[in-house]
């Protein structure tokens, strides 16, 4: 197959004030863009691995040719980090709470307090050193937990179901917030959609 980049399920300024229309273009247009095309581009010559979707990819990164492994890891976890990101955000006027979910639920009792558990959260994601993304997982037991991985790694690379990731590169916030990472984190909790992550939390456990 060839991938192609998916749509914005929302208007570009849909996500202000908290990430601008300006960063919305680069990093769907852009960087996301870029993800799509480079992994068209490392798999032309190896049709074997051509129809395979985005996660056989990053599950069997170890079986694909060692020439072009590297590529499909960025690529390929670029692409599947980018296309859950923009499904896991949400316009800020159509924000839903998550404890009006059942995910929200297994937060509070997991962490104590949903302010606890993005206290943690966000902790993780302003420790991982330069890039990656921060995450909310289902291990194998389908017990939450929070993990990060580097560049564009993401917990599928590992057998763990993630539930939603917050970006951590420069691209996805320096334009608005500079080297402020801590600020940006705190924003992007305010169009986080908990319908859809709650969503993919029950379809993992039943």
């Amino acid at each position: 197959m060839t991938f192609t980049l998916p749509n914005l399920p929302y208007s570009h300024n849909a996500l202000e004030p908290y990430i601008d229309e300006q960063t919305m273009h680069l990093h769907h247009e852009g960087h996301h863009n870029a993800y799509v095309n480079n992994l068209n581009k490392a798999l032309k010559n190896n049709p074997e691995w051509q129809n395979k979707t985005l996660e056989e990819l990053l599950v069997h990164l170890d079986d694909i040719p060692e020439t072009i492994r590297q590529a499909v890891r960025n690529n390929a976890g670029g692409n599947y980090n980018h296309t859950l990101l923009w499904k896991t955000l949400t316009p800020s006027n159509q924000f839903e709470e998550p404890n009006n979910f059942e995910i929200g639920q297994v937060i509070i009792k997991k962490w104590g307090s949903f302010e606890k558990f993005q206290e943690e959260f966000n902790n993780v994601a302003a420790a991982r050193f330069g890039s990656g993304f921060a995450w909310l997982i289902l291990d194998d037991n389908n017990d939450l937990q929070i993990v990060s991985t580097p560049n564009q790694d993401n917990p599928v690379m590992h057998n763990q179901y993630p539930l939603f990731g917050m970006d951590v590169w420069e691209h996805a916030y320096y334009l608005k917030y500079n080297n402020r990472r801590p600020e940006y984190l705190n924003a992007c909790w305010h169009i986080l959609n908990w319908p859809f992550i709650n969503e993919r939390y029950l379809e993992k456990i039943k």
